[in-house]
């Protein structure tokens, strides 16, 4: 077996330590250094040529958010962040997702050791997705700065009262925070409500809401129980609990709940999606964005079959392509397309049935 060589670049001498060990305990995963600063890593990764880093957010001497940049610029390869669960490590980890990271683990608050362990799966599992993750190279200075006029680019959708009607649902996980933006941020601001289940865990949703709020059109939030679902707002569900939608009366309003994983995750996007086949049925637009494993392909499945219209993002922009594929094989799809096409694909399909509505009256 040809294992994946690991790199671990952390000042703490404990979380080294923990990482090394539970990597060296898999029997597809080596770590095969480990460095204290990013300034050691940069001779380190020259040396030993890894397949996979976990960097550390915020070290000495330079930040982990300053090599990021330069190593994605230079020689792009798939990394996991090493978080805090703060404002600011939230804050810091998503900036590190827009440059090129691949995924995250967030570090326990209190009870490292033992938290660290008990999160071994998840790292392993993350180290192993990354390394077959498809790498994105960080986006140019000119192209970071050019984001803010994208939030005036799009134009109205002209869809009047079809907005309050239509509910566009989205599912992602690894590479999504940065798919969900960009579809976002290519949607108006007349677009109708917009629910999304994206796999982060808790501590990390607000900060993400805000950010997307910050660049788009739509307005963005995380989502809160029993609120009515408007048009040209987006829904996030929070980190850790699930998010579906139920009518109340004339109205549609969401639901955010503590329950069991499901297919291992909360939120899921399995509850979010068969939530929409039972509520909204025709009146739903699926789009499954990238991510790992099969979260939401059966109930895309049931949305179809209720008469929504389903987008899937293609292999070929996807960082993992393994819900797209899974919600494919399972027949959910209505189209597979680029990333950058499925807002207007969407708009397009709204154009369309304000057309056809306008035809029968």
């Amino acid at each position: 077996m040809v294992k994946t060589r690991v790199l671990v670049v952390d000042d703490s001498a404990l979380i080294r330590s923990l990482l090394t060990e539970i990597i060296n305990r898999t029997s597809d995963l080596h770590c095969v250094g480990a460095a204290t600063d990013p300034l050691v890593a940069r001779e380190m990764i020259r040396a030993l040529n890894p397949d996979v880093l976990t960097l550390d957010v915020e070290m000495p001497r330079m930040d982990g958010i300053d090599f990021l940049t330069q190593l994605m610029r230079l020689r792009p390869m798939p990394v996991v962040m090493v978080s805090t669960l703060t404002e600011r490590g939230a804050e810091v980890t998503l900036r590190a997702l827009d440059l090129g990271a691949i995924d995250f683990v967030a570090k326990p608050k209190i009870g490292l050791a033992d938290g660290i362990q008990a999160l071994a799966q998840d790292i392993t599992d993350k180290i192993r997705i990354a390394a077959r993750a498809r790498v994105r190279r960080a986006p140019s200075a000119g192209a970071i700065a050019g984001g803010a006029p994208a939030r005036e680019a799009a134009a109205p959708a002209n869809v009047g009262r079809l907005s309050t009607e239509k509910i566009i649902f989205i599912g992602a996980s690894t590479g999504g925070t940065e798919a969900t933006k960009e579809l976002l941020m290519g949607l108006p601001a007349d677009a109708p409500a917009v629910l999304i289940t994206q796999h982060m865990p808790p501590g990390f949703t607000t900060s993400y809401a805000a950010r997307l709020n910050s660049l788009c059109r739509i307005a963005v939030k995380e989502a809160s129980d029993r609120e009515r679902i408007l048009p040209g707002h987006a829904y996030i569900a929070p980190g850790g609990r699930h998010l579906a939608v139920e009518r109340s009366g004339a109205n549609y309003v969401a639901r955010v709940f503590d329950g069991d994983p499901v297919n291992r995750h909360r939120p899921s996007v399995e509850v979010l999606f068969k939530s929409a086949a039972r509520v909204v049925g025709p009146n739903a637009l699926g789009v499954m964005l990238t991510g790992m494993g099969a979260d939401g392909a059966t109930a895309m499945k049931e949305m179809r079959d209720a008469g929504s219209y389903n987008l899937v993002q293609d292999e070929a922009s996807c960082v993992v392509f393994g819900m797209p594929r899974e919600a494919i094989a399972a027949g959910a799809a209505n189209e597979v397309l680029p990333l950058a096409r499925i807002a207007p694909v969407l708009l397009d399909r709204l154009r369309a049935s304000v057309g056809a509505t306008r035809h029968r009256v």
